[in-house]
């Protein structure tokens, strides 16, 4: 199959940033070049789209200044060439070196454009894709901080190797690279807790995607960047990615299970956002979704999601809205139909059942619960589920003086529970 036509960097940017169309990266970058005191700078619709062409015309310094200030990145990494050719050509007195490690550094090996370096054998995109698969078996029992230095240092690789395949192994290869990105991406936002990292690494895995031509990987890429506005209630740069992400799964064959996904990440952010009505219509239309099914398979990398997660989303968002019988029965419905592989979230639902206990007034119970959570965040860390743990202790605030509530208090801050917490 022949690659995407254009300049798929420019255009996963622009997209990332919450700009749909080619005339709204115009308009913003007219805003931005008067926000920044660059007069007489306006950017037309043409103009962009000559940029998201097969052969990128290099910017003048006003555009690039207002490109690289509105989009987060260096113009190699938003895929123009200069006119010295790479940024490895550029003359030395005028070459900054990135960052070892940073998005930057990492982006820079993917530029269209570079010269073929090496030949390698027709196995290279499979014998990647092999680590990568091996990678996403391991985030479910490996702690976060030992398996993220891996996955980045096998995206590292992967940079490396892109610019020096070519046809359908570069597509095998861009398509487990995006793939790694966004475990990158998910292990620095729900395991590590930095929200901005994980959207700069997001923002790489969905370039990666529109390199591999592979829609799906973009939806997935773009509802998981909905997450951290979601989280932060920013409703409608929340909105804007599922819309995104929307768009890019009707380009290819989704399965039932994939589509209801989606469902669930809007409800979160819905969640997040205080729309719980909104949030629990979404989840019902997911679970409509899964009984009606449907002919096409779903992608071997969608393993983060399944009917149980399904249920605990809906108990969370119950426990929010205050449906606290209801949430009690999802919660628990959840818990008995968890897969063994499933600990991490086990975790949050045993979270989520204390706070339905403590909005209860059954304190003791509350604790029983966060208990177990913490057992379980013993055996496998995950910062989403220790987050839910602090909320119910903060909400046992009235309750801090009887006995259940130090027994927990000794558990949450011994000496190995508070080092690992305040580590990450």
């Amino acid at each position: 199959m022949p690659r995407p036509a254009g300049n798929v960097r420019l255009k996963a940017a622009r997209v990332a940033a919450g700009f749909n169309s080619q005339q709204d990266l115009a308009d913003a970058l007219t805003k931005c070049a008067k926000d920044m005191g660059i007069r007489g700078l306006s950017v037309g619709v043409r103009q962009v789209r000559r940029w998201e062409s097969d052969s990128p015309p290099w910017p003048q310094p006003d555009c690039q200044r207002v490109l690289v200030h509105l989009l987060g990145q260096s113009m190699e990494s938003l895929g123009f060439t200069p006119p010295w050719g790479s940024e490895a050509a550029k003359p030395a007195q005028t070459r900054r070196a990135p960052v070892a490690g940073s998005a930057a550094a990492l982006s820079l090996a993917v530029v269209p454009g570079r010269a073929v370096a090496a030949s390698h054998p027709a196995t290279i995109g499979s014998d990647f894709e092999a680590v990568t698969r091996s990678h996403r078996r391991l985030y479910w029992s490996v702690a976060p901080d030992k398996l993220h230095p891996a996955v980045i240092a096998h995206a590292t690789l992967g940079c490396a190797l892109l610019p020096e395949t070519g046809d359908s192994t570069r597509r095998t290869l861009a398509a487990a690279l995006a793939e790694t990105y966004l475990l990158a991406g998910r292990i620095e936002f729900f395991d590590l807790r930095e929200p901005s990292s994980a959207n700069a690494t997001l923002l790489l895995a969905l370039q990666s995607a529109g390199e591999a031509d592979d829609p799906l990987v973009g939806s997935a890429i773009l509802a998981h960047m909905a997450f951290i506005p979601g989280w932060l209630g920013d409703h409608d740069a929340a909105l804007e990615r599922m819309t995104a992400a929307r768009t890019y799964a009707r380009r290819s064959p989704a399965s039932a299970q994939f589509l209801a996904w989606l469902d669930a990440v809007e409800a979160e952010c819905e969640t997040r956002c205080g729309n719980t009505r909104t949030a629990l219509h979404l989840i019902g239309h997911a679970e409509d979704v899964l009984a009606a099914g449907n002919d096409h398979p779903s992608p071997e990398w969608l393993d983060w999601f399944s009917p149980a997660r399904l249920a605990a989303f809906k108990g969370n968002t119950q426990l929010i809205a205050g449906h606290l019988p209801q949430a009690r029965d999802t919660l628990l419905g959840a818990l008995d139909t968890m897969s063994p592989t499933e600990d991490k979230q086990r975790s949050v639902i045993y979270g989520d059942l204390a706070a339905v206990e403590v909005a209860s007034g059954n304190p003791e119970e509350a604790c029983r619960y966060a208990g177990q959570a913490l057992d379980q965040l013993a055996i496998t860390w995950y910062a989403t589920g220790m987050d839910r743990v602090r909320e119910v202790r903060r909400a046992l605030a009235a309750h801090q003086h009887e006995r259940c509530v130090r027994d927990l208090d000794d558990r949450l801050y011994d000496w190995s529970t508070t080092v690992s917490a305040l580590s990450r």
